[in-house]
């Protein structure tokens, strides 16, 4: 009986072994790896600031070395030039009887130096880039001049917390409010500012937090502040999406942990953080890079997640650092340089030194291969060209004066781009009077490389009356007269 006891006393106890084993499995598996997974930015410490300028010095060391064989590819050319005028000379001499003739090495040397030059002259395109998809943003023509699945939606992590901010900086009349912390806010796990319930907090060091933490804490309780809740919010965060045209953009949540129907692309993300470039709040946190906040009215010091603007590179000034296990390593980058401003974007790299190699290859690539060119100065050059040929050639029926045209308005500027610009001309030949001052008398289409980038309008400069009954009187007054 007691032996019946024991067996039925070890069996309980193995029972409970395996409750706990299944316990324990279920939050390993779906509690702690999920968190372990979302939007840790701290993690892979060991690649720091220093690694990164280091990364950036060999960037700049092979510009320096690929520079150095452009000159000797330059100097190539000249060889080969100067090789013909000899070959020409030769041919001269040979008439003279004098034959110079061109060693195998020398042929050699010649054909290897065309094929460098040949070489020199197409664009370079970075190489082995990790992340799977990636964008340059142009700023001056908000275009994206470069990229690879651009277009693809995906996961974006905490880069959502660009929309989030915008959201509160558009809804928030006075940024030293005070907001008392949720439990629920509290509780939102993955990359934190460190929030407890009843704590209190201004919204300019929420916003902070957010953008320079990337403090999921921070996004609810600044979502459940401004709108309610956190779906309340993403409703108003996907009504500006799609005031900003984003068709392939939708939020659930004010963090970005993974969702299935939370998702962007790497050009709309890019479009996002342009505009909310221009607000000067926002521009300002995003290129902060040590700042002290306060919780309870209680120092607490705040360093950015984003190691491209830690590392001092040439140019960067912002804007936000994401991970989750399905969007993997992202980063989004404003640089600029001389009156080149640009935005890049690199989602689902495995690493966060994957994703700065990549943006760093990325800025490299795009300041050395493109230029900014004026499509301001295009239009008007053909607008100048066109009106001292063809202005007076329009004909205006029974109207009382000669027409005179003006440009109209230019949207885009300038344009970084490695292509050609191009201009033509459409316009009306015959109208009818009364013409009114503005009207459109035709367009000048501006094109870079083959694709329509701009259409500026030739307007009617000033307003046509149609002849009447008296006008023709004085015309032919003034005609016999």
């Amino acid at each position: 009986m007691i032996l019946i006891n024991k067996r039925r006393c070890d069996l309980k106890k193995f029972k409970n072994l395996i409750i706990l084993y299944l316990v324990v499995v279920f939050i390993t598996n779906f509690i702690l790896l999920p968190i372990s997974l979302a939007d840790d930015e701290e993690e892979d410490n060991n690649f720091t600031e220093n690694e990164i300028s280091e990364e950036y010095k060999n960037e700049i060391e092979a510009n320096t070395e690929n520079k150095n064989a452009g000159e000797t590819n330059e100097k190539n050319k000249n060889t080969i030039e100067a090789n013909t005028e000899n070959k020409n000379a030769g041919e001269t001499n040979k008439k003279n009887k004098n034959t110079i003739e061109t060693t195998p090495e020398n042929k050699n040397a010649i054909e290897t130096s065309t094929e460098n030059v040949e070489i020199n002259k197409q664009i370079q395109e970075p190489k082995q880039l990790n992340s799977r998809r990636y964008a340059i943003y142009d700023r001056a023509s908000g275009t994206c001049i470069y990229g690879k699945n651009e277009n693809k939606q995906t996961a974006m992590a905490s880069t959502t917390k660009i929309m989030t901010a915008i959201i509160v900086l558009e809804n928030c009349k006075n940024l030293d409010e005070v907001v008392t912390i949720s439990a629920k806010a509290a509780g939102t796990g993955g990359s934190r500012l460190g929030l407890k319930k009843d704590d209190q907090v201004t919204v300019n060091d929420l916003l902070f937090g957010l953008l320079m933490r990337s403090g999921n804490d921070a996004a609810v309780a600044l979502a459940n502040y401004i709108a309610g809740s956190v779906e309340n919010f993403a409703n108003m965060m996907n009504k500006k999406a799609q005031e900003l045209g984003l068709v392939n953009t939708h939020f659930v949540t004010p963090h970005g942990l993974d969702n299935s129907n939370h998702y962007t692309t790497a050009y709309e993300l890019a479009k996002l953080a342009d505009y909310a470039l221009k607000n000067s709040v926002f521009s300002t946190i995003v290129k902060t890079k040590y700042v002290t906040i306060k919780i309870n009215n209680q120092p607490k010091e705040l360093k950015n997640t984003n190691e491209l603007l830690l590392a001092d590179v040439e140019g960067v000034y912002g804007v936000k650092t994401g991970f989750t296990g399905n969007a993997g390593r992202c980063l989004v980058t404003s640089v600029k340089r001389n009156n080149m401003d640009l935005i890049i974007v690199v989602l689902g790299a495995d690493t966060r030194k994957d994703r700065a190699k990549d943006t760093l290859k990325l800025i490299d690539y795009a300041f050395k291969e493109f230029k900014m060119k004026s499509i301001e100065e295009t239009a008007q050059e053909e607008y100048e060209l066109w009106k001292n040929a063809n202005e007076s050639r329009i004909t205006i029926n029974k109207g009382t004066s000669k027409l005179k045209t003006k440009l109209g308005k230019i949207k885009i500027k300038q344009i970084a781009t490695n292509k050609e610009l191009s201009a033509e001309v459409h316009n009306i030949n015959y109208l009818e009077a009364p013409v009114e001052a503005g009207s459109k008398i035709g367009e000048i289409i501006i094109k870079n490389g083959d694709n329509i980038i701009e259409k500026v309008d030739i307007e009617a400069k000033n307003k046509i009356q149609k002849n009447n009954v008296k006008n023709y009187f004085e015309l032919f007054a003034k005609y016999i007269a």
